[in-house]
């Protein structure tokens, strides 16, 4: 059924959640883990100070998706499963959803937590790949008193 499970990952408690799910499903039907981690460096306009430290800033954001979807692929390769790790840069949705169709995704697992009532009506990366993936998208949910 499932052959390439696409876990978007950043590291956060609600991603830790997500991905856990995604690593028992893909235990059970033998799938492989896409981990996936998207560089999300502010747009234009930018000042000064933020080109001269760009590179700077994109290197130290490498090496942080390097560890995290590294993490991932552990906790896939405990479990007895293939794993491939993924830096993409630019909007986390776009290229959430651009890495499924690229890459014959068969499933994308997201953690998502609630975040309040300006965060509901603007929306949050996990409902922009929902509303824009031509893949399924299962979502894990994080309660509020999950958080620390």
């Amino acid at each position: 059924m499932y052959e390439h499970i696409l876990i978007p990952y950043d590291g956060s408690d609600e991603a830790r959640k997500g991905a856990e799910h995604a690593v028992e499903l893909a235990a059970a039907v033998g799938a492989t883990v896409h981990a996936l981690y998207v560089i999300d460096l502010p747009g234009a306009p930018r000042t000064v100070y933020v080109r001269d430290d760009e590179e700077e800033l994109r290197q130290e954001y490498s090496q942080y998706g390097e560890e995290v979807t590294g993490e991932l692929a552990g906790m896939a390769n405990e479990r007895g499963l293939e794993a491939v790790t993924a830096i993409k840069s630019g909007a986390v949705h776009e290229e959430i959803v651009d890495y499924a169709s690229e890459n014959e995704i068969d499933l994308v697992v997201m953690g998502t937590a609630y975040r309040g009532t300006i965060r509901g009506l603007i929306g949050s990366t996990t409902e922009k790949v929902v509303r824009s993936s031509e893949v399924p998208v299962t979502t894990v949910r994080q309660l509020v008193d999950e958080h620390d």
